[in-house]
């Protein structure tokens, strides 16, 4: 009878045991997205990967910087990303606020940029402003850019 108790109370324990750990690796995971995510879009940016560029990029996306308001993985694909990707180089951020959840993830803070130079005699500049990259979980559980604002200052010549 004891060990019958024993069992149904384990067995009682193990889904409530189960939901914990689920959580718990949904926070850890969730804890460190933004950062993450981040990481691996400025990664394929600098390293001019415009496939893996365009595949962080939400159907729904929307792009603000400045007047420009881009609505769209279509227009943000053609509007900001290959229309920029190859001009700027050494695309870095600096974090001032981010948090992570299971719904959404963001970072916001400063960047800058080298842009390279239009034509061989002209000087390559530096690019920095603000920025805030936002994340949510598309249906199929892949995290998506879904929110990017860039606000920048005037380039500096180098």
């Amino acid at each position: 009878m004891r060990t019958s108790l024993a069992r149904l109370v384990l067995l009682g324990a193990l889904p409530l045991l189960a939901a914990c750990s689920k959580s718990a690796d949904s926070a850890a995971t969730a804890a460190t997205s933004a950062a993450d995510l981040d990481r691996q879009f400025l990664t394929a940016w600098n390293n001019k990967d415009l496939e893996k560029t365009l595949s962080y990029l939400a159907d729904d996306v929307q792009f603000l910087q400045g007047n420009a308001h881009f609505s769209g993985k279509a227009e943000v694909s053609d509007k900001w990303v290959r229309a920029t990707q190859g001009s700027i180089s050494n695309l870095r951020t600096s974090v001032v606020s981010a948090t992570s959840t299971d719904k959404l993830a963001y970072e916001a803070g400063t960047f800058s940029v080298d842009v390279l130079p239009a034509s061989p005699s002209q000087p390559a500049g530096v690019g920095q402003g603000n920025f805030l990259l936002l994340w949510k979980p598309a249906a199929d559980g892949t995290w998506k850019l879904s929110y990017a604002q860039l606000e920048d200052l005037p380039v500096l010549r180098r």
